[in-house]
């Protein structure tokens, strides 16, 4: 696959080959990137792992208190007997598990402190700070030979002008100094950056804040972020998400952030009513391209959402669409329907190890036969072109091979994820349905090959097979690491 050193990748993203969160093939870290070889190899054993969020389990007796799932990759794959359960209440991370933090709620991860172990960033925005309601905390769990273990909260900078601190987050090298920053986001306009060089003591060097065009207050600001290198430059650049503000109108977009040595700047306006994002190299042009998500409708007013891509190139990422696909789009399966919520959840991998991304594509409002809200992904094939209904896959819990059966208000798709967790080149699909069984949620896996995705030894994991408790709603699969 054409390379093009960035720094790393989250939050919905996949860098061509620095961000090595989302290129399955690489097999070497950038010079410019953090020391780890994958951004989510945890215990540094050369295999991704994989991170499952269940933001609303009961920890402790405290209902919607969170918790998070690290399954270890291996030759096999992963498995429920190699994981690491994480709370507020897990010895050596900061804090309490109490009701309504809803730890879990964002995940990211890089080698924050370069030690050669990837780490895992969580946020618990509903977090009670002092007096401040919902003020949010975000905490880093470092990585190790045994996995993940100890942690430490990067502390909020400006308590008074936000809340839900840590809503959204990303990692990636923002400045181009090879040390990986951390960005979060919250209901405000301001998007706070942790330089890199953090240690275990310490924290990060520095932080600052960059400022987006967007509308802030209750469940607005920076909705999600997303980073990657969209000009090639080896400079991680920012995607954030939220309702664009102008002089006249205000309305769902994604806005790029140029990194530099001085750090992050305002760039870009996207496409119109673009809700989520995710980064990679859909075209095998060495520069990151931008992938949105439209589930709303969309920019062609598609009635059950869509996706657009913009291609990255020297000078930056096209603001306008390359290509909008949606369910009534030739080649793709299904139809579109109001309210599928076709582009709610986006992941990019490259699953048949043709060196393009593959884009996995979520309805999770889907309606198939008679269950309701039941949901469905799709996956797309990127190209030389872009991003092509060519081969088009559509996945549910009625499809052969498939573990489960559709249910109303399973919600499959409520998150997905495409990364290679048997280290065979392939990228593999993890699927969340966080209504699954009642809210109690699932996760499943499905592997990649160089045909596409295959059903053939899929597998599916709820709470219980993983070690969370089933008091409640705890919704497994609401989140996963991007």
């Amino acid at each position: 696959m054409p390379s093009n050193p960035t720094s790393l990748s989250t939050s919905t993203a996949l860098a061509a080959l620095l961000l090595a969160g989302l290129t399955p093939l690489v097999l070497t870290a950038p010079a410019s990137a953090a020391t780890a070889r994958y951004h989510d190899d945890f215990n540094g054993d050369g295999y991704r792992d994989l991170v499952t969020a269940a933001p609303s389990a009961t920890v402790g007796g405290q209902t919607y208190a969170g918790a998070v799932v690290v399954t270890y990759g291996s030759k096999s794959g992963i498995s429920a007997t190699r994981r690491t359960v994480i709370t507020q209440n897990t010895s050596g991370i900061p804090g309490t598990a109490e009701h309504g933090d809803d730890f879990g709620s964002a995940l990211a991860s890089g080698d924050l402190n370069n030690d050669g172990y990837a780490d895992l960033v969580v946020s618990a925005p509903g977090e009670d700070v002092g007096t401040d309601a919902n003020g949010g905390t975000v905490t880093i769990v470092w990585g190790g030979a045994s996995g993940l273990s100890g942690g430490r909260t990067s502390a909020d900078p400006a308590p008074t002008a936000h809340d839900l601190f840590g809503k959204s987050l990303a990692v990636g090298d923002f400045s181009g100094d090879g040390k990986p920053d951390l960005a979060i986001g919250s209901t405000g306009k301001d998007v706070w950056v942790s330089k890199g060089g953090f240690t275990k003591t310490s924290g990060a060097a520095s932080k600052y804040k960059v400022t987006a065009p967007i509308r802030t207050g209750a469940e607005l600001g920076a909705t999600s972020l997303a980073s990657g290198d969209v000009n090639g430059d080896g400079t991680g650049d920012l995607v954030v998400n939220g309702v664009y503000l102008d002089d006249h109108m205000a309305y769902y977009a994604a806005m790029v952030f140029q990194g530099s040595a001085s750090g992050l700047a305002y760039r870009t306006l996207l496409a119109e009513n673009s809700e989520t994002a995710a980064v990679g190299d859909i075209d095998g042009d060495g520069y990151d391209d931008v992938l949105t998500g439209e589930y709303n409708g969309g920019i062609e007013g598609n009635l059950g959402g869509s996706v657009s891509t913009h291609l990255g190139g020297a000078t930056g990422v096209d603001p306008e669409p390359g290509r909008t696909i949606d369910q009534d789009t030739s080649g793709v399966p299904g139809a579109d329907e109001t309210n599928d919520s076709f582009g709610w959840s986006l992941s990019l991998g490259d699953v048949n190890g043709d060196g393009y991304a593959d884009a996995a594509v979520s309805a999770h409002f889907e309606k198939i036969g008679s269950a309701d809200l039941t949901g469905s992904v799709t996956l797309l094939r990127g190209s030389s072109s872009g991003l092509t209904a060519s081969g088009a896959q559509s996945f549910s819990q009625d499809t052969s091979g498939v573990p489960g059966a559709n249910e109303t208000n399973d919600r499959f798709g409520a998150a997905v994820h495409l990364a290679d967790l048997n280290g065979d080149g392939h990228a593999d699909l993890s699927v969340g349905a966080d209504g699954e069984n009642g809210a109690d949620g699932a996760v499943w896996l499905l592997r990649g090959a160089i045909t596409g995705l295959t059903t053939k030894n899929a597998v599916a994991f709820g709470p219980s097979s993983l070690g969370v408790s089933t008091s409640g709603y705890p919704q497994l699969g609401a989140v996963l690491l991007p």
